[in-house]
């Protein structure tokens, strides 16, 4: 059976990852893994409603695509995962945020 959801890394360092969530060409939500020592924490922040057994099931792949690759024989015991229910507000970077910034700065 193929995964349901897609998992689209946007950042990793030697202790963390960062992914969007999809289903199809929805964006379920965000998911953040850091990795302390023995011990695996997983913040799993939904943006749209899902059943208990998808959200099982993305857990599931999150473990098995993700967590398994990185860790291979840890203890399932030492894998902490928080799903939290909510929805994007606002984003902020101090990056310029249209061309003509990016021009201006170059002047």
């Amino acid at each position: 059976m193929a995964d349901k959801f897609n998992l689209s890394r946007l950042v990793r360092t030697v202790a963390s990852e960062i992914y969007v969530v999809w289903e199809g060409e929805r964006r379920v939500g965000q998911l953040h893994i850091h990795y302390a020592h023995y011990t695996i924490h997983v913040t799993l922040m939904l943006e749209v409603d899902i059943s208990m057994t998808d959200e099982e099931d993305l857990v599931e792949q999150i473990d098995e695509d993700i967590i398994s690759s990185y860790l291979p024989s840890f203890e399932r015991e030492e894998m902490l995962v928080t799903i939290f229910r909510g929805e994007e507000i606002s984003s902020f970077s101090y990056a310029p945020s249209t061309m003509e910034d990016i021009e201006d700065e170059e002047e």
